[in-house]
């Protein structure tokens, strides 16, 4: 085991971490003792995300527990869940948000904690991700359902959702085998591969989307640059309106479709840095 804090990060940096002080700091802080600490390095060291081994992700400024083979959340999917409350205008009721494709359930819960007051639904196929999940949406009174993309949703939310997002895998299944080890070996390939164009999934929440949003609801979508005029197209043929915000702080790319009705929602987001095209 590393006897000082220098050679563990030297050891950190040798096997490629480019934050490896930071790392190290993490790691020698979450540690139980020396032996915990020179487990958790070896797993690091070994190509493990440094999120499975401490066993958290900081998101929208809060720990989310993320367990081995779930999703990590990326930080630049925070400016979708901004972005997305700040669509939301004061009602007087519960907002109804579903979080689909939801890994550790990471996007409903920054989400509830940023608007309070949110009736929160979220759902994964990966067995795995749901026991994560149910976990981290516990702390804000929401509910995980295991089932394939909008299956196990009650039937009870048809036409009630306000905020419908989903971070669904949009990688082209032939770039899987380029992404680094830590997304390719250690998160769930269901988590990341959106078939031949990287639209498959994207296509089928499009066309379900208008079932279970209220007048006047949006469904967010992450996308790449790429990606976003398909999704746009998809959207539109699908009877929403759409467009794409961007955000050069965090390069990151949304897609937006909204149903109807926009009287019951804020289009400005002065507390969001991005951009409409």
């Amino acid at each position: 085991m590393p006897s000082t804090e220098a050679d563990l990060v030297g050891r950190l940096r040798a096997a490629g971490c480019v934050f490896a002080e930071d790392e190290a700091r993490l790691l020698t802080t979450a540690a139980s003792g020396p032996a915990d600490l020179d487990a958790m390095v070896a797993r690091r060291v070994a190509g493990e995300p440094l999120e499975h081994v401490l066993g958290w992700a900081e998101f929208c400024g809060r720990r989310i527990a993320v367990d081995p083979g779930v999703f990590v959340p990326r930080r630049r999917t925070e400016f979708l869940v901004q972005y997305a409350a700040s669509l939301v205008a004061p009602v007087q009721r519960d907002l109804v948000a579903v979080d689909l494709c939801c890994g550790s359930g990471a996007l409903g819960v920054a989400l509830a904690a940023l608007l309070g007051r949110v009736a929160l639904y979220a759902a994964d196929v990966d067995p795995v991700a749901v026991r994560c999940a149910r976990r981290n949406v516990a702390a804000v009174g929401g509910r995980v359902l295991q089932g394939d993309l909008d299956e196990p949703l009650p039937a009870a939310l048809r036409g009630r959702v306000d905020i419908l997002m989903a971070n669904v895998p949009y990688v082209p299944s032939a770039a899987i085998a380029l992404m680094p080890p830590e997304a390719r070996v250690h998160e769930a390939r269901v988590a990341l591969d959106g078939g031949t164009d990287g639209l498959d999934i994207l296509r089928r929440l499009s066309a379900a989307a208008p079932r279970w949003l209220a007048p006047g609801g949006h469904v967010l979508v992450e996308t790449s640059g790429r990606q976003a005029p398909h999704a746009v197209r998809a959207m539109t043929g699908d009877g929403l309106d759409a467009r794409v915000v961007t955000s050069d702080e965090w390069e990151a790319t949304t897609v937006v479709g909204s149903r109807g009705d926009d009287a019951a929602v804020e289009r400005t987001a002065p507390q969001v840095t991005g951009r409409a095209e």
